[in-house]
């Protein structure tokens, strides 16, 4: 799950803009999103590299798997 890191909670994230990369046309090689908190302003990326097999994030988001202190 991607939460805010100012906020501690996923609610209010929304994706501003998400991209998928196709490295032959049938095979999802990246995804990356940018996610806006409309409560505080943060921002931040999300990013899945299927080559690596890898999931990383920047800015004032956080990816857990527990659940948020606030719904």
């Amino acid at each position: 799950m991607i939460t805010c890191t100012n906020c501690e909670t996923p609610q209010f994230l929304q994706i501003v803009q998400s991209r998928v990369y196709f490295e032959d046309g049938e095979m999802i090689n990246e995804i990356s999103e940018n996610y806006e908190c409309t409560l505080c302003g943060g921002t931040g990326q999300y990013v899945y590299d299927e080559a690596r097999e890898e999931e990383s994030v920047s800015g004032e988001v956080e990816l857990t798997t527990e659940r948020p202190t606030f719904a």
